[in-house]
């Protein structure tokens, strides 16, 4: 079987025009970026459409070493109800340069399941985490300069500051740093650190606002620190916002890219799900639903983390209302789960499978606390076995869920066909009664507790000395009102990412609570959560290489 990169550069690719016709664009609608890329303009847009498309979300039970394949299943999703005449187009997210060049590779799908070109899009693609990184950039610089310059300085206390600066790329040595050495000319010394790209707060900004003006207005409302006598500043006291929005006003519009059966997708922001909201942009989304009759998207991780923001955060800020949900496992995963080590995942075990279902029915239990129904994607890889696929069905035979399986990573849209059909059904019944988990208007402590309790499973709560001291702050500047951006591992339902399955009877410690005022929320930090990784003992950069004619090789 040809790899990931061979497949994407076998196929033709159609110029961008012709996949935006697709859409009933005109070449004159699109902002070109070479013959295949294209940005969409706001103006695009269409409230009284949006309210006729139909919104699925893909989601996952919680990810494992062995990939789950969300993506995949988006993309062949997407695929296979185009080919059942259902006009569809796949929103996602765009991929980071750190899990590229580290452990994790390429975002784009798998297999005959992708988006298109690959190489493009997992590599700088049109620019956007460039402008995010430059506009949260600048507002650092601003900061230290006003720090340095004591004419106009606003008499901020440096040891208040938590705007740090960012880079898209995993590089453990920047996580602290130590800045403004070099004696009164250089700046004011001061501990600071770097984050990834993916977890600036101007990303989850981007990927929750709605227009120009709001961007500005959320910009503005960055939280940088305290003065001396403990006045909160925010970036629009440094007048930071207008020249921040002015760096982002390409990056804000979402990219036209095609699938590899040429159908529409539209790629747009990058938030991780474990330390932001895990989802692409209202924008994109809202988007998607304008020019389409289905919208396919997906939220990262697994559906504690990602989908839990996505209907949380996401749908409440931006007034959508899913149709449906499809929670995808592999036989892999399920047996990783089920205790058997990541070496023998591929030798033959139903027992270990039917072990490990119970995270997949603590995912299904939380779908169903949203109100929206839900079909069982089992993402098929040519290792699982019959007596596997039978063991996930068996098992969940009680439970009134549809199991699909998909094979879309091997034939495409033919091979998700089922799923399709599957998905359109519960679409069409009209079943889904969404509803939020939580109040915004709730403490931070309840809504903290609900999303712990009811989603993660957890018996209770522990606070940090600091968490508590966040508290206290949270209430100070009048923001207990928005809602809550749990940083919690992917790894496991609880915050220890060793406990797989289905733990119970385990204590959320929350360490501190960060203030993203600009993006609308609140981030509880619990367990050991990094906003700058590293790379492994192995990074995926040292296979990536290009030929004297420019082709790229190794990406996967």
């Amino acid at each position: 079987m040809p790899t990931d990169i061979e497949i994407a550069q076998s196929i033709v690719l159609s110029n961008i025009k012709y996949v935006a016709a697709r859409l009933e664009l005109a070449e004159k609608d699109l902002i070109p970026y070479g013959r295949y890329k294209a940005k969409l303009p706001l103006s695009l847009i269409r409230p009284e459409a949006i309210d006729k498309c139909k919104l699925i979300l893909v989601s996952a039970i919680s990810p494992t070493p062995a990939g789950e394949g969300k993506t995949t299943t988006s993309i062949g999703l997407t695929e296979g109800m185009n080919q059942i005449g259902k006009k569809t187009t796949v929103v996602l997210r765009e991929p980071s340069l750190g899990p590229v060049f580290g452990i994790k590779g390429g975002a784009t799908g798998g297999g005959y399941s992708q988006v298109l070109p690959m190489e493009d899009i997992n590599l700088h693609f049109t620019g956007d985490f460039a402008a995010i990184e430059k506009a949260h950039n600048l507002l650092a610089a601003l900061i230290d300069n006003n720090l340095q310059n004591k004419n106009s300085s606003l008499g901020l206390d440096p040891r208040t500051v938590v705007w740090k600066r960012v880079m898209d790329m995993n590089d453990r040595a920047l996580r602290h740093a130590v800045i403004g050495l070099g004696g009164t000319s250089m700046g004011v010394p001061r501990e600071t650190g770097f984050d990834i790209t993916a977890a600036s707060e101007i990303m989850a900004i981007l990927c929750l606002t709605d227009n120009l003006k709001d961007l500005k207005e959320r910009l503005g409302n960055i939280f940088v620190g305290f003065t001396f006598d403990k006045k909160p500043i925010y970036a629009r006291d440094l007048k930071a916002q207008g020249a921040m929005a002015a760096l982002m006003k390409d990056a804000i519009m979402p990219n036209l890219v095609q699938t590899g059966e040429k159908n529409p997708a539209i790629i747009h922001g990058g938030p991780f799900a474990n330390i932001a909201q895990g989802t692409n942009s209202v924008i994109a989304t809202r988007m998607g639903m304008s020019l389409s009759d289905y919208v396919v998207t997906e939220a990262g991780f697994g559906f504690d983390l990602g989908a839990e923001k996505f209907f949380d955060i996401k749908c409440q800020s931006a007034g959508l209302s899913p149709n449906a949900v499809v929670l995808v496992a592999t036989v892999r995963a399920l047996k990783y789960h089920g205790g058997v080590s990541l070496k023998e995942l591929t030798e033959p075990n139903a027992a270990a499978v039917t072990a490990g279902l119970p995270n997949l029915e603590k995912h299904l239990e939380n779908i169903g606390r949203f109100g929206v129904p839900a079909v069982i994607a089992i993402n098929k890889f040519h290792t699982d076995t019959p007596e596997e696929i039978q063991a996930i069905k068996d098992g969940l035979a009680n439970s009134n869920i549809k199991v699909v399986e998909c094979d879309a990573w091997e034939h495409g849209g033919s091979g998700a066909i089922d799923l399709a059909k599957a998905v359109v059904e519960i679409v069409d019944e009209g079943s889904s009664n969404f509803k939020p988990l939580y109040d915004w208007k709730w403490s931070v402590e309840k809504k903290i507790e609900t999303v712990a309790t009811q989603i993660y499973g957890a018996a209770a709560i522990d606070y940090t000395s600091r968490a508590k001291a966040d508290l206290r702050k949270i209430k100070q500047l009048g923001l207990e009102h928005l809602p809550i951006c749990i940083a919690k591992t992917q790894k496991s339902l609880s915050d220890n990412p060793k406990l797989l399955g289905r733990p119970k009877d385990f204590i959320v410690t929350v360490r501190e609570i960060e203030i993203a005022a600009g993006a609308g929320f609140l981030v509880p930090i619990t367990g050991n959560i990094m906003r700058m990784p590293g790379l492994p003992n192995s990074p995926s950069a040292e296979r990536i290489d290009i030929d004297e004619d420019g082709n790229i090789s190794g990406l996967f």
